[in-house]
């Protein structure tokens, strides 16, 4: 068995990947140890899914949609109350609704005695930082290849071996290369509730799949709580994906 992404030998690994980080909701998308060796495990643990959960964008998002850590943690954010007092907020998990405000010390003497503050935290945005989110879309699309190819030794071991996809390998892995474009648009509210057939109500919090484009293109679209986001898995390059989006009347690939 060689890993994805270095093409070292990985019979040994013990890790567990995570196509999409679990403290964004994934318990699913797995992969068995060994399709991604534990060095590279662990290294897009710490330099890729990391600096991804942390972006401001994400942690508002979680915070604001309640999605805890595997420590069941749900991230604070950083807030004031009034004009300038500095606040830290946190919510509850287990499905209590309300959470605790944590202010300095120091400030307390400023607060309304007997009255009413006004909380501001940050709402989450979609103008994400590409570079934190390029390399994690590198990795998940190749990933989620990886997935559908569980049950196929052959297909997975040309996913390996496949130059055409070297340098996208390379750019997840090893940050190679020139920054890959991610295009990024709203396809449905992230507050979006779904009914399912059994009536129960639901929000999606990621779904994701491939797109294959008449010209040849191989796309990688991922949905976060309603942010559509797409990389081309063959090269950094977009045009293609706009030329689609142009020709389907803007629907996205997930529901064409």
């Amino acid at each position: 068995m060689l890993c994805l992404f270095c093409k070292k030998e990985s019979q040994g690994s013990r890790s567990i990947e995570h196509v999409v980080p679990e403290s964004l909701g994934n318990t699913t998308m797995t992969l068995p140890a060994g399709v991604v060796c534990d060095k590279c495990n662990n290294y897009f643990a710490v330099k890729v899914e990391k600096p991804f959960l942390e972006l401001p964008e994400i942690v508002a998002l979680r915070f604001h949609q309640a999605i805890p850590s595997k420590k069941r943690r749900i991230p604070p954010l950083e807030g004031t109350i009034g004009p300038h007092l500095p606040a830290t907020v946190y919510r509850y998990t287990g499905g209590v609704v309300g959470g605790v405000i944590d202010v300095p010390w120091d400030a307390v003497p400023y607060l309304p005695y007997g009255g009413k503050a006004v909380l501001s935290i940050p709402g989450s945005n979609d103008e994400w930082r590409v570079a934190e989110v390029s390399r994690f879309m590198a990795k998940a699309a190749l990933e989620s290849m990886a997935a559908r190819l569980l049950n196929d030794p052959v297909g997975r071991h040309s996913l390996v071996t496949d130059v055409q996809l070297d340098p996208i390998r390379d750019y997840a892995r090893y940050g190679k290369g020139k920054l890959w474009p991610i295009h990024s648009r709203r396809i449905y509210g992230a507050d979006k509730s779904w009914v399912l057939p059994t009536g129960e109500t639901v929000q999606r919090v990621w779904e994701s799949d491939f797109l294959y484009t008449s010209r040849g293109e191989v796309y990688y679209v991922l949905v976060v709580f309603g942010l559509e986001l797409v990389i081309n898995i063959l090269g950094p390059v977009l045009r293609g994906y706009q030329a689609w989006l142009g020709e389907n009347h803007g629907v996205s690939p997930l529901y064409h």
